[in-house]
């Protein structure tokens, strides 16, 4: 395969970050670009001289891709996945994968029985820095984590709306979620306290401004989160421990704490182009292994923050399906 011929459907803040790489990248081309509303299909199709749609199944029909990015919020996936496989089109799926883990594992059994490479928007995973933070803890023994996420409120009417963002943990935490579980393997085990406290003043809101979360991992290992949007400023991180070390991701820095000595890594990539290069290259080579989160890891996230949405709201501990 030459130039990897791609296409876009939703054309809001992550998808305009996915095109701008792609429209960097020497070895893909954008073809198309959908969106719901015109106006904004239009401006990017023009932007990067794609074809614009409002309707993704006509773009899948009229046009031959050979690698889509699905960018549309976790509400709005309906059949597209199902769609794309078969026509053999290759997906890079955003980030949460869907609100309701049944449709998740039935779109999951499709694209494993499929020939379809499919990876999820877990871009943290492409830090050059979280790789030194895997490699050095590969012969390690974990026995916490605490995660934090912290950040503004998000403006966008659909992500106020539990029905239709699943709250701030399954639409933005979930990417530390997602670094914990990278670390430390599945979880096990689920306990979650979450309140709307201090957003009431926010029209038509419904979603929890404040979360805590423990986890009970299968090594035995423990761990917490902090989710919040209640700040005027963003930061992210978590701090893994064990016997005699700490490991701190703290943004996009890399701190190793030991005994006698403290090494500080600085990143040197922007992981959201890494993991688009990546994604096209793995396109491109037909390989599949250059991939580091795959659409059944993306699954195996979103189940760990569902079910603490349903820890919250039933007032009990939730244990996790074995995959």
């Amino acid at each position: 395969m030459e130039k990897v011929k791609v296409g876009c459907i939703g054309a809001g803040i992550i998808a305009s970050f996915h095109l701008k790489n792609l429209n960097k990248d020497e070895n893909a081309e954008i073809t198309a670009v959908c969106d719901i509303v015109q106006e904004n299909a239009d401006r990017m199709g023009k932007e990067y001289g794609a074809t614009a749609y409002t309707d993704a199944e006509e773009m899948l029909e009229n046009e031959q891709l050979d690698a889509l990015f699905l960018c549309v919020p976790p509400f709005a996936h309906g059949d597209i996945e199902e769609k794309a496989v078969s026509k053999g089109i290759h997906m890079m799926v955003e980030k949460p994968l869907g609100l309701e883990m049944e449709s998740v594992r039935a779109k999951m059994e499709v694209i494993k029985n499929s020939s379809v490479i499919c990876a999820t928007g877990y871009c943290l995973r492409y830090l050059d820095t979280v790789a030194k933070a895997k490699e050095y803890l590969k012969d390690k023994k974990i026995a916490m984590m605490r995660g934090y996420y912290l950040t503004k409120f998000v403006e966008t009417p659909w992500y106020r709306d539990m029905a239709k963002s699943g709250g701030q943990l399954v639409e933005q935490s979930t990417h530390i979620v997602d670094m914990l579980r990278y670390f430390a393997g599945d979880v096990e085990k689920v306990s979650a306290d979450m309140n709307l406290l201090v957003s009431q003043d926010i029209p038509n809101i419904n979603v929890p401004d404040v979360t805590s979360v423990n986890m009970s991992f299968h090594s035995g290992a423990v761990g917490h989160i902090d989710s919040s949007f209640i700040q005027n400023d963003h930061r992210m991180g978590a701090e893994i421990l064990g016997h005699n070390f700490r490991v701190t991701i703290d943004g996009t820095t890399l701190i190793i704490h030991e005994v006698d000595r403290t090494i500080t890594y600085d990143s040197k990539v922007d992981f959201y182009e890494e993991q688009d290069k990546v994604f096209i290259k793995a396109v491109q080579t037909n390989n599949r292994d250059l991939i580091l989160s795959d659409y059944e890891n993306g699954a195996k996230t979103l189940e760990v923050t569902l079910a603490a949405n349903k820890s919250s709201e039933n007032e009990m501990a939730v244990r996790l399906q074995k995959w």
